[in-house]
């Protein structure tokens, strides 16, 4: 099996391909993205026990602007 990745440009395209989807031809899987990426930030934020905070989140953000600026 070989999987691509289309854009439609046409409306009458995006019939053609249900057609071929109807005949058991090809199969049709849509990607959401923005689903996907806040699935993964709701199970990472699930297995943490205590929240983070702003103050830290931007502590570690300048440690790490730190050791890049330093090399």
């Amino acid at each position: 099996m070989e999987t691509i990745q289309i854009d439609i440009l046409n409306p009458k395209a995006k019939k053609l391909l249900k057609d071929l989807a109807d005949l058991n031809l090809i199969k049709i899987n849509k990607e959401n993205t923005k689903s996907d990426f806040s699935s993964l930030l709701k199970k990472l934020k699930s297995n943490s026990d205590d929240e983070i905070s702003l103050d830290e989140i931007t502590d570690e953000v300048e440690q790490i602007r730190k050791l890049r600026h330093e090399k």
